[in-house]
């Protein structure tokens, strides 16, 4: 029998109509196994960790700040080694708080002349945050981010991320699947997803081209939810878009797309 999929919500980008901690009730009432969101380090982590419980909800993920304004990340930035070191240990701390169980580490805008030193500097960076993270039990996640959003982001491809992480050899860290960035950049989706189903550490979706609920667009959702679900996917897979209208009015989709 095929794994039921337990969906994620994040809640930086739905739900917004409510206040931030009342999204993670929200979230819970309207299905959602669990919650994830980007940068949450304004808000004390025990009221984020009671709001979870009350809920009866897990927070699934959080992300490493961003660094300046237009950077986007500092995992592969030269030179900013022990800023990434200290949002790392923001992260693993905040994480440790509330229970989550993965951190996305924000690799960063690289122009081409930089991207040789950047390499190094993030499989460094990597290798030190793998070894911080080891002792909390969390999984640290690399994410591929289509250039078409996201200019000279440091990795754009599945492709790139995978021979990152065969590189550093470290088996807490792994590649963020997100159909979105991954169909802009590379497609092929399903058959994707099944090679690298071994360095997946989690799964994220949203329409394309628009990021909206996963009932529109160009990607079979149907489809890749049923591919999920026959691999009998043990942990979240994640909504990450921008609403149609508020989150709820579009959430039809967890009748009509997930499997059975």
């Amino acid at each position: 029998m095929p794994a039921a999929l337990r969906f994620s919500a994040n809640i930086s980008l739905m739900f917004t109509e409510l206040p931030f901690l009342d999204r993670i009730e929200a979230a819970a009432q309207a299905g959602f196994a669990a919650v994830e969101c980007h940068y949450p380090y304004e808000f004390d982590p025990r009221d984020v960790k009671q709001r979870l419980d009350a809920a009866g909800i897990v927070m699934n993920g959080i992300n490493t700040v961003a660094g300046k304004p237009g950077e986007f990340g500092l995992a592969a930035q030269a030179g900013r080694q022990d800023e990434f070191a200290a949002a790392i240990d923001q992260a693993l701390s905040f994480g440790a708080k509330v229970g989550a169980g993965t951190i996305h580490c924000m690799s960063g805008i690289v122009l081409p002349p930089a991207r040789e030193a950047a390499r190094q500097t993030f499989l460094e960076n990597m290798a030190k945050a793998s070894d911080a993270a080891r002792s909390a039990g969390i999984t640290l996640l690399i994410e591929p981010i289509n250039r078409y959003d996201r200019p000279d982001y440091f990795v754009s491809r599945s492709d790139d991320v995978a021979v990152l992480l065969a590189e550093l050899r470290r088996d807490n860290v792994k590649m963020m699947f997100d159909f979105y960035h991954i169909q802009i950049s590379e497609g092929d989706l399903i058959r994707r997803m099944e090679a690298y189903w071994p360095i997946i550490g989690h799964f994220q979706f949203a329409s394309v081209p628009k990021r909206q609920e996963p009932d529109e667009g160009e990607i079979a959702y149907g489809a890749i939810f049923a591919t999920i679900a026959e691999h009998n996917w043990p942990d979240f897979v994640a909504a990450e878009y921008k609403p149609r209208t508020t989150t709820v009015e579009g959430l039809g989709w967890m009748q009509t797309l997930a499997p059975a």
